[in-house]
């Protein structure tokens, strides 16, 4: 959450402040100022760190906290609003001296306290199982804040210090105003979709476009041709023609992209928005934000490069067409009617009581259900029983990355019992039970066998080799994001239980309390 909330925050913060930069510049800035912001870009530093892991996720919220605070303020107080007003010296001379603009500083404090009072209240009514929707929303504001900024720079370059002794943008603030503007109109349009398809406005299904790959292309290199010969003329036509392309290849590189790949598509959103918001910083000449993109933006990326390596997908395959696009078009045909067993809550209540170890494996269907307090309520009956109880979590689970790990923790689920795929996977084959709640692709063995599939080459959960496995699913007749049939619900030790997670969650507590 901190690193999509900071570049917002520092980006509307630090825009407002930008006119000093004509009277003072760079070069002027006071040693604490720039003592203030190191100060905070370690506190940013160690607020990604803290982040990394669920235990340490409090302590890296209030670093990322504190060090917003510092730069907020420093922000405030180095750069006030101001104006120039005629001074009498007393002995008959006049000259123009800077006074801080009140009204200004009333209607920037007043918009701090807006958004504060939006960010607390949003923070407290939002439910865990929307967080992936929350997170694309930010990332939309921040890359709108990052266009704002950039337009106003144009319209207004003497207050922004970036006008050369010709008396026009100087060519190095055009490149970074044209890639802050269309890096942040990318982001803005992007993360708007992904907002509609999270949040169920809009089908997650990929929506192909005839030739996309060559208007995607086409538009790119058109951003790309028209930023450079922005150097040598600063027309207006050409500033707000990289603007609305840039909107434009947003939508276009999101909507073909399915559900299977929502993990990746907030990762690259949230390092988009870290690079709108450095290029920003440079052209604001402060070095807070810089750091701030910097490292948004370079954490987002690797965090993509993560999600994709755990897809077994490369970074542009991603980009270009979309996880799943093309299985979905066959992905049913493919299904046939084959024998499997159904069970039922006092079935896996019986038989998971008898066991010594339990594997838990959930996904999405979990957080559409809300079934994790249930779900964990089912696992304390199970220690309780004296049956060991381990979370798998697969790094591309959910809608967002972590977002497992979120409903997990939000259920108060012990960290020390949830593992990632590469750490638990070797424990399916002493496992008694493997207990999956709600998801699909991610224990799919056709990833390992069927060179055919889309979904081939993506590490999966070894669940085919516990000896007892049950698959819970509202019904048979719906297969994953990826639009292939799982064999697990074909297998001899599965017993599928088909109903609402939370549901037969409750019914399994149920029937352990008896």
């Amino acid at each position: 959450m901190i690193r999509s909330a900071t570049p917002l925050l520092a980006m509307a913060a630090l825009a407002i402040a930008a006119p000093a930069h004509a009277s003072e510049g760079a070069a002027a800035t006071p040693a604490w100022v720039m003592l203030a912001y190191l100060v905070s870009g370690i506190l940013f530093i160690l607020a990604l760190r803290g982040l990394s892991s669920p235990a340490s996720s409090r302590q890296g919220n209030m670093y990322g906290m504190v060090g917003m605070a510092i730069a907020v303020v420093t922000t405030l107080v180095s750069h006030p609003p101001s104006f120039e007003r005629l001074v009498d010296d007393g002995a008959g001379d006049v000259a123009f001296a800077a006074a801080i603009d009140w009204t200004q500083m009333g209607f920037v404090l007043a918009a701090i306290g807006l958004g504060a009072v939006i960010g607390i209240v949003t923070a407290r009514r939002i439910a865990m199982t929307s967080m992936p929707q929350l997170v694309a929303a930010f990332h939309s504001l921040v890359g709108l804040a990052a266009v704002l900024v950039a337009a106003a720079a144009f319209l207004n370059p003497g207050a922004f210090g970036i006008l050369g002794a010709d008396g026009l943008i100087s060519p190095v603030s055009r490149v970074e105003m044209g890639l802050g503007s269309a890096i942040g109109a990318i982001t803005f349009s992007g993360s708007v979709i992904a907002f509609l398809k999270l949040n169920g406005n809009m089908s997650g299904t990929p929506i192909l476009l005839p030739a996309r790959h060559v208007i995607n292309l086409g538009t790119l290199l058109a951003i790309i041709a028209l930023t450079g010969y922005f150097t040598i003329d600063q027309s207006p036509w050409i500033f707000w023609t990289i603007t609305i392309l840039a909107f434009v290849i947003g939508f276009l590189l999101i909507i073909p992209i399915g559900g299977a790949d929502m993990p990746v598509v907030v990762s690259m959103l949230n390092s988009y928005s870290g690079w709108a918001a450095a290029a920003m910083g440079f052209t604001l000449q402060n070095s807070a934000m810089i750091i701030t993109g910097a490292l948004v933006g370079s954490s987002g990326a690797i965090l993509s490069y993560i999600m994709c390596k755990a897809m077994n997908r490369s970074f542009i395959s991603v980009i270009a067409g979309g996880f799943g696009a093309e299985a979905s078009a066959g992905g049913d045909a493919a299904k046939v009617d084959r024998p499997w067993k159904r069970g039922s809550a006092e079935d896996a209540a019986y038989m998971m009581k008898q066991a010594e170890s339990v594997i838990i494996i959930p996904g999405y269907g979990m957080a559409v259900a809300q079934a994790q307090h249930a779900l964990r309520e089912m696992a304390d009956l199970l220690k309780k029983e004296g049956v060991s109880v381990k979370y798998a979590i697969h790094p591309v689970a959910g809608r967002m990355p972590g977002h497992m790990n979120v409903l997990l923790a939000e259920a108060n689920v012990p960290y020390d019992e949830v593992f990632e795929l590469e750490d638990i996977n070797s424990e399916f084959a002493q496992a008694d039970v493997a207990f999956i709640i709600g998801a699909n692709d991610v224990v799919n063995p056709a990833a390992k066998t069927d060179k055919s599939s889309p979904i081939y080459g993506m590490p999966v959960f070894d669940v085919d080799k516990a000896k007892t496995v049950f698959f819970i699913k509202r019904s048979m007749g719906g297969v994953g994001y990826a639009g292939v049939d799982n064999d697990v619900f074909y297998m001899d030790q599965t017993m599928m239980l088909l109903a609402d997670a939370k549901k037969m969650c409750e019914d399994i507590v149920k029937a352990l309390a008896h």
